[in-house]
């Protein structure tokens, strides 16, 4: 039995918590906030310990620490973590910006200290069989690639103290939200090569980051695509992928994947489910985030890199980059290799 530590204890803290009480092999024992009277206050209404950061570091008793705090905590806690060699499996994004990614990604491979990232929509049956779907060509080759996130936050969520901020966040809708869905799709597809794309902040709300993203994508399939990201679509709907074929169409949306063969065969897998599209932004279920936590365990159990890695996750930073930086340069613009 792994024994894990988690760092943070805001909106996601519960779903690690219930995904660790449901896992046979990993259990959760000690809580760290930067306000030691929140970690303290969780610790002991969940009958767990509370620890400071250097304590965490220094415990041989904790095999893996959750860093679950907002992206701008994240170099100090990695910083002490990672002279520690202490393995880290972390809440998306790695940080705000592409080159803090880099930075930490790098420094943790630098010290061989295990990097894994959280990004739960890959751990789900339907993903894995669409993935598998596109690998084996059943559906033929790829032409065109719809991302639709039109989900919806309501004005109380940013009201929330650097919620929806560069200096917090890094960014709005696509660094906070539409990361899963464009990780996800990276999975799929492979990669992006050229974007361009319009981010602004809508008359729906009042913050500082873009709410609505529309953009064009070239991939490196020769596949074209499309991307729709929104918290400013009430009152919030089902992110999707949707993947034209030579052979068929496949569409994986709210944990349901619908396949259309070219032949008039249909097939459907999976069972709709809430994702957190609408103002409740924890509603699904905690089973994702328990597959995730529970390969990184065994990963460093059987001594090799867990599915999803630092490494791996820059490839949805250097998208969302070039989102943004085509957004603000209003021209089209390549995705940088990472």
């Amino acid at each position: 039995m792994k024994r894990a530590a988690l760092i943070g204890v805001g909106m996601v803290a519960d779903t690690h918590r219930l995904a660790l009480a449901a896992s046979e092999t990993v259990e959760l024992t000690t809580i760290c906030a930067r306000r030691p009277e929140r970690a303290t206050e969780y610790a002991s209404a969940h009958g767990l310990s509370a620890a400071t950061l250097p304590e965490i570091a220094a415990d041989p008793e904790i095999d893996f620490v959750i860093l679950a705090t907002p992206p701008n905590a994240r170099t100090e806690i990695v910083t002490a973590l990672v002279q520690a060699r202490k393995p880290i499996l972390m809440e998306k994004p790695i940080e705000r910006s592409l080159a803090a990614a880099r930075a930490i990604v790098a420094q943790c491979e630098g010290a061989s200290v295990p990097l894994g990232l959280v990004f739960q929509h890959r751990f789900r049956d339907v993903s894995e069989r669409l993935t598998a779907l596109v690998a084996d060509g059943a559906l033929g080759e790829i032409g065109h690639v719809e991302i639709t996130v039109p989900w919806w936050r309501g004005q109380e969520y940013y009201d929330q103290p650097g919620r929806g901020t560069i200096a917090q966040d890094g960014g709005g809708v696509l660094i906070t939200q539409a990361i899963h869905t464009l990780d996800l799709a990276l999975s799929v597809t492979g990669p992006v090569t050229q974007v361009q794309a319009m981010a602004r902040t809508s008359k729906l709300h009042e913050m500082e980051a873009e709410d609505v993203v529309a953009a064009g994508l070239d991939f490196a399939s020769g596949a074209v695509g499309t991307l729709t990201a929104s918290t400013a679509s009430f009152p919030g709907g089902a992110e999707s992928i949707t993947l034209h074929g030579t052979k068929g169409s496949a569409q994986l949306a709210r944990a349901q994947l619908d396949i259309h063969w070219r032949d008039g065969g249909r097939e459907t897998h999976g069972a709709l489910a809430s994702t957190g599209g609408g103002a409740n932004p924890m509603a699904f279920t905690h089973a994702w985030h328990q597959g995730v936590i529970e390969d990184f365990a065994a990963s460093l159990d059987e001594d090799r890199p867990p599915r999803l890695t630092g490494r791996e996750a820059l490839k949805v930073h250097a998208l969302i980059e070039a989102l943004m930086e085509s957004s603000l340069e209003g021209r089209r613009m390549k995705v940088p290799h990472v």
